[in-house]
């Protein structure tokens, strides 16, 4: 009886050990998960690509400087791998006047369901209404920053991803006829609807059928010199933990001066449609604030490229490649 104990506790070690090898075995195999390799943001190559916009001159709806620009940014996407979509569409504006309107889409891995956006607004404002000089007010704005700006981000996060795709599928609208809502001197009505009609008509028709996506970020005057960013009312609104996201990922990467842990009025702004209309959870990282409100050459005939600034660039486009590229 003794030796039959003896051998059934023997068998249980045995077996026990067998487990044990067996699990280490499973443990060993497991594929090693390496960290997410965020690229480099360039910011004297997206400094260039808001150069490149500038040289064709301020980019109004309906003029032949529009229409160049118009094909040099649906080029360069192509050129960085995106496949392309273009949205013509006629829009009227506030006064009844008739934009031929282009919204530009660049798709990155358009088979993949999980997709986040990114966007800006291309175009720039007819009317320099906010120069002190009322002698300015019906010149068109150059729009360095209030346009260019953040598309030369974009261009330049398209650069990058051409070279190294992130996990999620990718999504870059410029969007077109933003700023072209009523001038500061119209006697007439002026309505929030009147601005961000490109993103209006892509939020109601949208370049795929049900597109979605996990959430939207927009890029507006992002590279003027000491530039800061808060969170934006409508974007704590519609997207509160995207906006979380980002200016967490901001501080993690010491740009927590750049981007400022509170929070600011509302902005109408391209995400507004898109969060309205479309459903998409979506931010704005604009310079909305008490101090800085936009910059002082706002919608004047002095947004050129003197107020663009390498190192406020470098911050915004550092800060979303590292928010998409961790994205899962």
């Amino acid at each position: 009886m003794k030796i039959r104990m003896f051998l059934l506790l023997a068998t249980v070690a045995i077996l026990a050990a067998a487990c044990k090898t067996n699990n280490k075995s499973r443990e060993s195999v497991e594929p090693y998960i390496a960290p997410v390799a965020v690229p480099n943001f360039n910011a004297d190559s997206a400094y260039a690509f808001v150069q490149q916009q500038v040289d064709f001159g301020p980019r109004v709806p309906n003029t032949k400087q529009h229409v160049a620009c118009g094909e040099f940014l649906a080029s360069q996407l192509a050129k960085y791998g995106a496949t392309v979509t273009n949205q013509y569409v006629e829009l009227i504006a506030f006064d009844g006047t008739i934009l031929k309107a282009r919204n530009i889409i660049g798709s990155y891995q358009p088979e993949n369901r999980k997709r986040i956006l990114l966007f800006a607004h291309w175009d720039t404002r007819p009317w320099s209404d906010a120069d002190p000089d009322e002698k300015n007010h019906h010149k068109p704005v150059l729009g360095a920053n209030d346009g260019a700006s953040g598309v030369g981000v974009l261009l330049e996060v398209a650069r990058l991803i051409q070279q190294n795709a992130p996990a999620l599928g990718i999504d870059i609208i410029f969007f077109d006829a933003e700023d072209y809502g009523a001038p500061r001197f119209h006697k007439g009505e002026h309505k929030d609807e009147y601005w961000c009609l490109g993103s209006q008509y892509w939020a109601r028709n949208p370049h795929v059928a049900n597109y979605n996506a996990r959430f939207g970020i927009l890029l507006d005057m992002v590279g003027g010199k000491e530039a800061t960013f808060h969170k934006e009312a409508y974007s704590e609104r519609y997207a509160k933990d995207i906006n979380r996201k980002v200016w967490d990922k901001a501080r993690a990467l010491g740009y927590g001066k750049t981007f400022v842990d509170a929070r600011t009025g509302g902005v109408t702004d391209d995400h507004w449609p898109v969060n309205e209309f479309a459903r998409i959870p979506s931010i704005d990282i604009v310079p909305h604030d008490d101090v800085y409100s936009f910059g002082n050459f706002w919608h004047t005939v002095n947004d050129t490229m003197d107020n663009i600034d390498r190192t406020t660039l470098k911050a915004v486009g550092q800060t979303v490649l590292a928010v998409i590229y961790e994205e899962k």
